[in-house]
């Protein structure tokens, strides 16, 4: 969106950060930072930090991620797995450590776990899905708030499983493979249609921007926000994300108006 809108506003000067929603969100609310971009809603906590430095914002959702299960390509085992597979391996204190110990089926080779650190959104979201408690995840994984750094893990390795945004795997089809996942209707594989349409469960997900209110007050930065929403369903769909009717970027230009 940045690096779209300084075509048309060159003299705008937009610093883009890197973390997880989890990172961006103590900087948002203590003021260092207009804008916040979310994959989760905003915690209670960081409600009352926000309160507390008399930050006021405005939630805006921009597009549906689906969060989706990965391997190597080099696996010709997994096709599907279901949300209580998942459950097994990922939960606090699993010991599984091999595929058969998945199915017995499955070959006898070690499962190199991937995903996103603690502070990222995704971990958030994919924690309180699959194991019932957000933030309640096993240790020992490769993690990274990078999910690029996770692209290239997943890549490299045939024994790994990992999970991230769907929006990488669109950028990366040639190095990842998709695992369908099994929520109780059956095994379901992202897609644009499927996370659109809600029955790619429980992995579907709105993302958000957050607006420091008192920003808004600012000509570019209320500019930026109405051109994210104005070029929202196109930008969204170039990187991977699935647009929201058109009827929520209408309303969100009417809020920030």
């Amino acid at each position: 969106m940045a690096e779209e809108f300084r075509k048309f506003y060159p003299q705008v000067r937009i610093n883009v950060g890197i973390s997880g929603t989890g990172g961006g969100f103590k900087r948002f609310v203590v003021g260092e930072t207009q804008i916040s971009d979310a994959s989760r809603p905003i915690k209670d906590v960081e409600k009352e930090q926000a309160q507390k430095n008399n930050i006021e914002w405005l939630e805006l959702p921009v597009a549906y991620d689906g969060l989706s299960v990965m391997v190597n390509p080099r696996n010709t085992w997994v096709t599907a797995m279901t949300t209580a597979e998942l459950k097994k391996i990922w939960e606090p204190g699993s010991t599984v450590k091999l595929w058969n110990q998945i199915r017995p089926e499955w070959p006898d080779r070690p499962i190199n776990l991937y995903g996103p650190g603690t502070d990222s959104g995704t971990f958030d979201y994919f924690t309180e899905a699959i194991n019932g408690k957000e933030d309640a995840s096993r240790p020992d994984y490769t993690a990274s708030e990078d999910d690029n750094v996770l692209v290239q893990g997943i890549a490299g390795d045939p024994n790994a499983l990992g999970y991230l945004g769907y929006a990488y795997y669109v950028e990366n089809k040639d190095k990842l493979k998709l695992v369908a996942v099994d929520g109780g209707a059956g095994p379901i594989l992202p897609s644009a249609e499927t996370i659109r349409n809600g029955t790619y469960i429980p992995l579907s997900r709105p993302i958000f921007i957050y607006v420091n209110k008192t920003a808004l007050a600012r000509p570019e930065v209320k500019e930026f926000v109405r051109f994210y929403m104005s070029e929202g369903p196109e930008l969204v769909t170039e990187v991977g994300y699935i647009p929201l009717p058109a009827q929520a970027y209408n309303e969100n230009i009417a809020r920030i108006q």
